[in-house]
């Protein structure tokens, strides 16, 4: 069965690559451009969630983090797992994310191996 995974990225071109290179291993990929769409899409489907979730953490709307923080706080949503993707690459940042419960992080610019990798890994362990 293909994996299903929803992206949220407000930067087109980022957005572009993560969407091609995920898509590109096979995996079904709806991507959104904010995170109050893809929070909305996340909500809707929650009896029926996709495989993953890639977050930027800032966006217009709503951001990452918060999206994230709803995820786990939604009953149906709570074990969905999350792959963060920012370019705030601080410590306090990633810390943050991962406090959040993110599953793993990575930081722009990024490597397009790096990234399947580790949707690849959380995929696994999911």
């Amino acid at each position: 069965m293909t994996s299903e995974i929803v992206i949220a990225e407000d930067d087109e071109t980022t957005r572009e690559v993560v969407e091609f290179n995920l898509s590109d291993k096979g995996w079904d990929v709806l991507a959104f451009t904010d995170g109050d769409e893809c929070w909305e899409h996340l909500e809707s489907r929650a009896n029926d969630p996709p495989d993953l979730v890639v977050l930027d953490v800032m966006m217009p709307e709503l951001d990452g983090i918060s999206v994230l923080e709803r995820i786990r706080d939604h009953d149906a949503l709570v074990d969905l797992p999350v792959v963060m993707l920012t370019s705030r690459n601080r410590e306090e940042d990633i810390v943050q994310a991962l406090n959040a419960g993110a599953d793993d992080f990575v930081a722009k610019p990024f490597s397009e191996i790096e990234l399947v990798s580790r949707v690849e890994k959380v995929l696994d362990e999911a």
